[in-house]
């Protein structure tokens, strides 16, 4: 297992830590609800330093992006981001990813820890165009600064007026008395705040002036135990669990990121597919009873019968009610149909719901 330059730093703040992605991690601190609520509330901060960044640069740089992603980057101007995935030949999806442009002819891409080594490899095959790739992976770190109280507590710690980046916008300036740090307005909780890159000899004395600046808005070093409440709490997929190389981004319910206005990896039979529409779709439900929804578990119909699988599944801290993402044939995936989740022996009703699930 590999460490993030903060994973001793976890250690003596009493983390739990667990393997996750090839890399030593903490998936909690004081307790997975009492961090869910301090993101919701207040602010907390992530390590999530385990991500991979590659440098996509040279003339040929968005040539080589807009082929191997599905959503069009020549929309991107120098200071936005932009979610994206990488189809694969088959119809499914290699990956997900956020696609920043640094510069002219310079693109970053943040992608799934897990998926470091194929990500690279696979992009690396698509790009006869010879644009120069660099893999910055093990070079930087990153913090998750999330929570509605994100902006208020972290001004004090640099030059630049941070309610002024917008969503999916970011700036390259100076952070906790670090210059050329990448101040993103990007996350994975749905409740705010920022996402800090640095270099790995920089970011204990960033995350010891975060905790310092924080201190007053309650802010707690948060696990990614509750990073995944959050999430799912949005809606919002995670590799491995609600996508992966065998689904696709049209059934996914990510046709919004998926563009035919260009060409890219496996585009014409992904637009054939949106055009004649999925068998299959991933959808968002809630239960009716008391019950857990795991991963893995299935979905049935009235009849007893399994019609698909909870691909992530939870107690919503928010909420207070088990929720979950899942596949099931297109005729059960409209807003408000009924179904079941088989919980043990039990088959626990639930409805079909628009997301997110916290609003």
């Amino acid at each position: 297992m590999k460490n993030t330059a903060l994973t001793e730093t976890h250690k003596a703040l009493g983390a739990k830590i667990v393997p996750f992605a090839g890399y030593n991690m903490p998936v909690q601190y004081e307790g997975v609800n009492a961090e869910h609520e301090t993101v919701r509330n207040s602010v907390g901060v992530f390590d999530v330093s385990h991500m991979g960044e590659f440098l996509i640069e040279g003339e040929h740089a968005l040539d080589l992006i807009q082929k191997i992603s599905s959503n069009d980057a020549s929309k991107l101007t120098i200071g936005k981001a932009q979610y994206s995935c990488m189809p694969n030949e088959d119809g499914g999806i290699v990956d997900d990813l956020i696609i920043y442009k640094i510069k002219d002819d310079a693109y970053l891409l943040v992608v799934n820890a897990s998926n470091i080594e194929k990500d690279w490899n696979w992009i690396r095959s698509k790009n006869e165009m010879g644009a120069t790739m660099r893999d910055l992976s093990e070079d930087y770190s990153l913090l998750a600064i999330q929570g509605p109280k994100a902006v208020e507590a972290m001004q004090s710690l640099t030059s630049h007026d941070l309610s002024a980046i917008k969503f999916y916008n970011f700036i390259v300036g100076d952070f906790a008395g670090i210059e050329h740090v990448i101040i993103s307005a990007t996350g994975y909780t749905g409740s705010g705040g920022f996402e800090i890159y640095c270099k790995n000899n920089e970011v204990k004395e960033v995350w010891d002036k975060v905790l310092e600046a924080g201190a007053d808005f309650g802010i707690k070093p948060i696990g990614l135990a509750a990073r995944d409440t959050l999430r799912l709490e949005m809606g919002y997929c995670l590799y491995g669990n609600d996508i992966d190389d065998t689904t696709s981004p049209i059934e996914a319910g990510l046709g919004w990121i998926t563009k035919f206005t260009k060409k890219f990896t496996n585009s014409e039979a992904l637009k054939a597919e949106k055009e004649k529409g999925p068998k299959r779709k991933l959808i968002a439900f809630q239960l009716e009873e008391r019950g857990i929804p795991r991963q893995g578990y299935d979905i049935v119909d009235g009849q007893g019968k399994t019609i698909g699988v909870v691909t992530s599944g939870t107690m919503s801290p928010s909420l207070g009610k088990g929720i979950g993402l899942g596949y099931v044939p297109t005729i059960f995936a409209d807003v408000n149909s009924k179904i079941n989740i088989q919980i043990r022996k039990n088959a626990v009703p639930a409805t079909v719901v628009k997301l997110p699930f916290y609003k």
